[in-house]
């Protein structure tokens, strides 16, 4: 699944959105990013799931979900864009969406 195929079906679930994540692309719902361009640009995108399945994830796909250093201890999970079942990906998106819809709206940052 390439970058421009998981923002498409993204923007399929409710109340997502086009927006911006650490100054990079990414998706939104209830102001919360899910899904981002990461910093392996070239090779996958990152998901924001809980440890938990980030750690199922990795272990039981290991060849579309995988980690470097930087995301460690973060409750996100790199997904490869050459991953052999899109339909785990699609599902983990969602799964993603969920977690973000259900989270307390962030603060409003004052400029």
């Amino acid at each position: 699944m390439t970058w421009d195929e998981a923002v498409a079906f993204a923007l399929t679930l409710p109340g997502a959105e086009v927006g911006r994540s650490y100054g990079q692309p990414a998706i939104k719902t209830n102001g919360h990013a899910f899904l981002g361009v990461g910093h392996e640009r070239d090779t996958s995108f990152v998901l924001r799931l809980d440890h938990d399945t980030v750690a199922l994830m990795m272990e039981v796909h290991p060849d579309t979900f995988w980690k470097t250093p930087h995301y460690a201890g973060y409750p996100a999970v790199l997904v490869r864009y050459a991953a052999p079942d899109a339909a785990i990906v699609r599902e983990m998106i969602v799964r993603a969406h969920a977690q973000a819809l259900a989270a307390k709206p962030p603060r409003v940052r004052r400029r």
